[in-house]
């Protein structure tokens, strides 16, 4: 693929990545921790209540970056998905299979920590909102992800039916996104728009954004790192696996 940059190329070889990524998987641990911890402790501890919700909106700087960062692994997943149906690249289907479970889990917490938050807002912690269902969607489909890989005992016949699950399933990210607008729900409308207007207020805003990009990189290193186990596991026989574990051993 020559109009692919020559690292990614790189990094589309098990062998090239399993080496070149090391040294970044531990940075991405340390700098997601600390960022998470100054976020949180901001946000938590720090800045005033907010004016209608009073000091239960402070979860917003956990539930909020876990459930976008939800979606987003998910869209990437789909990607992966393009990618290994039309290059048939191993580390696509490394990727879909590292992140499947980080991205369950993500959206685990985001239904549990939004419950928690609708209990004092909305008196309830589950109703059979838009939102909440599709997300709830979501988490089915990262389930259903994770089975298709354990089930099927054939690797490339695997491989396909998690890129066609993680494509058919991604027309589920855009439903969470936009139904706030499409149905009534009892979400408020998006506080942050990518193009437009930014509803909250800066002295809210700066631990949300921190904790949202902590999040991210915190994710990126465990996805980073189980693509690595990954890869040692379905590279056993390989040369250059078998060096690196004598080494390793030595």
């Amino acid at each position: 693929m020559k109009f692919v940059p020559s690292w990614l190329n790189r990094l589309a070889s098990p062998q090239h990545f399993f080496i070149d990524i090391k040294p970044w998987i531990m940075w991405l641990y340390v700098l997601g921790t600390i960022g998470l911890l100054v976020g949180s402790v901001w946000g938590l501890a720090f800045v005033p209540p907010e004016r209608y919700q009073g000091d239960s909106f402070r979860i917003l700087y956990v539930h909020a970056p876990i459930a976008h960062l939800a979606q987003l692994i998910y869209i990437s997943i789909a990607i992966a998905g393009v990618v290994h149906l039309v290059w048939k690249l191993k580390m696509a289907d490394v990727y879909m299979s590292a992140a499947a479970p980080v991205g369950c889990w993500l959206t685990a917490l985001a239904l549990v920590s939004g419950m928690i938050w609708g209990m004092p807002t909305w008196g309830t912690a589950w109703v059979w909102d838009a939102r909440i269902v599709s997300t709830l969607i979501l988490f089915f489909l990262y389930f259903g992800l994770i089975v298709l890989r354990r089930v099927i005992p054939n690797p490339a016949r695997a491989a396909t039916a998690l890129s066609i699950l993680a494509i058919v399933g991604a027309i589920n990210v855009p439903i969470i996104k936009f139904s706030v607008e499409w149905f009534n729900t009892l979400h408020q409308p998006a506080s942050i728009e990518l193009f437009g207007d930014v509803s909250i207020d800066r002295v809210f805003l700066v631990p949300l954004f921190i904790n949202i990009a902590s999040i991210s990189v915190l994710s990126a290193g465990i996805i980073l790192a189980y693509m690595r186990y990954l890869v040692v596991e379905r590279n056993a026989s390989m040369t250059w696996i078998q060096e690196w574990s004598r080494g390793k051993n030595q």
